[in-house]
């Protein structure tokens, strides 16, 4: 079902011989769509892995579903019959349950489960091959010369001092230039 139109570089891997699908990718990018009652759908496969009947408020099935029920839902209990021509119906028939009780005075719909359906976890597609995205240089500049010279002038400095032994030692001053010329760095003054 591929056709050469359709292939293109696979951009993830970086090898321009290594071609993909762009229908395949499309499964892997976007997610399936789902019909209106699909999450009522799903509620059911939920919860017929551990029960039989299930009372669900019209006001329920409206937070299920995403939207609002049509107002023949709310007026008339045809709309809940378990016919298998109707979109909302297959819905529950498809999870295995069919309606026992419709209330529309008091706005609650019994489900009794009929068939096991087994309820799978939604898993999100596993891609083979992680994507690597394009590097990207940064904008940053480089530091002015003006800068790096006057750092590597600091550091200079800290090693000259270093190396002619004038540290300052903490509560200890250093020595004046005068007192540096009156005595000798090896003898003390009497």
């Amino acid at each position: 079902m591929f056709c050469r139109d359709c292939m293109v570089p696979d951009v993830a891997t970086g090898d321009p011989t290594d071609m993909l699908c762009l229908n395949c990718a499309r499964q892997v990018v976007s997610p399936r769509s789902r019909s209106k009652y699909g999450g009522l759908t799903g509620h059911l496969k939920f919860r017929g892995s551990f029960t039989s009947v299930v009372k669900l408020s019209f006001a329920r099935i409206d937070g299920l579903i995403g939207s609002n029920l049509p107002m023949a839902a709310y007026r008339e209990e045809a709309w809940w019959s378990n016919s298998a021509s109707s979109v909302h119906a297959k819905a529950w028939l498809d999870a295995g349950w069919e309606v026992q009780e419709v209330n529309l005075k008091e706005g609650f719909v019994v489900f009794k489960k009929v068939r096991d359906v087994p309820f799978k976890k939604r898993t999100k597609n596993k891609i083979e091959k992680p994507f690597k995205p394009v590097r990207v240089r940064s904008r940053r500049k480089p530091p002015s010369k003006t800068k790096v010279s006057q750092l590597y002038a600091r550091i200079k400095n800290l090693e000259r001092q270093r190396a002619e032994g004038q540290r300052n030692i903490r509560g200890l001053k250093p020595r004046r230039h005068h007192e540096k010329k009156l005595y000798k760095p090896d003898e003390k003054p009497k």
